[in-house]
């Protein structure tokens, strides 16, 4: 299959597109690399530099033809999103709405996007199932759920395969720990540099991890499964992609000092505006209609991510 990935050379993309490579697909890339590192930019991948908003898009994905497109270019910072919504709206709105034509116009018979759990807000039952109800507490949440309904209002009707999904806190290797880096990245390159962690709040917020292969496993799964993604009935074209499972951040700092050997304190500060309190993904409806299960025991996938991290930053 010929698979375009948006943001193929950020954190999940980077590590998405060797799998496509390795499992005989052809892939192509679209980054700005605004966030994205030109190291990530597979060397047998298609590749162009560009904003997903720039008017040449059509041009760019026509040009490489694919079969299907993986949108994970997005704006993912939930604090930059609640100081300036308007950037957060332009990307993750208009930049969904962008990609969407740009595939149907390219031909393209499957397009998946990342979603993510802060679309369904504070006030949830947890583990989250597809259906709860929709209340983002943030412009990022509200954003990346109006990007849901442009994906619908795009493909609905049109024949083709789609989906959107719905990510827990994705980490491992590849992840950037500056400006919108998650807290296992952030946690890690603090820890293997000496430098002091901090965790904003008590540290009993809770938060389902998942490791960013099984991420990508679940988008080469959900590409196999093609024009079946989309189902009839409430959030049917949605898919909750994590682990089930919760731990507050104070546990992850531990199990991450035990990573990386870091023997020094953790400081605490001001809960940050934007945050929830527990988030944790139902991931029944992946198992059960695409056979998928994330496999990587969360003190396995810190200590791989413990050891990139001090490559890295030596």
């Amino acid at each position: 299959m010929r698979v375009l990935v948006t943001g193929g050379a950020g954190f999940i993309g980077g590590n998405l597109v060797p799998m496509l490579l390795n499992a005989g697909h052809k892939a192509g890339v679209i980054d700005d690399l605004s966030t994205g590192s030109i190291a990530n930019l597979h060397p047998s991948a298609w590749s162009r530099v560009l904003d997903i908003c720039d008017p040449a898009l059509p041009g760019a994905v026509a040009e490489f033809a694919p079969e299907a497109v993986v949108h994970l270019a997005a704006q993912v910072d939930v604090t930059a999103s609640v100081a300036d919504p308007a950037f957060d709206h332009r990307v993750n709105v208009e930049g969904t709405r962008a990609v969407a034509a740009a595939t149907r116009d390219a031909g393209a018979r499957l397009m998946l996007a990342a979603s993510s759990a802060a679309v369904y807000g504070p006030d949830v039952e947890v583990p989250t199932p597809e259906t709860a109800a929709k209340a983002p507490f943030n412009p990022y949440g509200e954003h990346k759920l109006i990007g849901e309904a442009v994906l619908a209002e795009t493909f609905v009707g049109e024949g083709r395969g789609f989906a959107s999904l719905r990510f827990s806190n994705v980490y491992g290797p590849r992840q950037s720990a500056l400006g919108e880096g998650g807290v296992v990245a952030i946690f890690a390159r603090r820890m293997v540099l000496g430098e002091t962690p901090v965790i904003y709040g008590d540290g009993g917020q809770t938060r389902d991890f998942i490791y960013v292969a099984d991420v990508c496993n679940a988008i080469v799964m959900a590409l196999e499964h093609g024009g079946s993604l989309a189902r009839d009935g409430a959030d049917g074209h949605a898919y909750n992609i994590s682990t089930g499972a919760r731990i507050d951040v104070e546990t992850l700092a531990g199990l991450l000092r035990q990573a990386t050997g870091y023997d020094g304190p953790v400081r605490h500060e001001a809960q940050r505006p934007g945050d929830v309190r527990d988030s944790a993904l139902d991931p029944s409806k992946a198992r059960d209609l695409l056979g998928w299960e994330a496999a990587v025991e969360l003190g396995s996938g810190l200590q791989q991510t413990a050891r990139w991290f001090a490559r890295e930053t030596r």
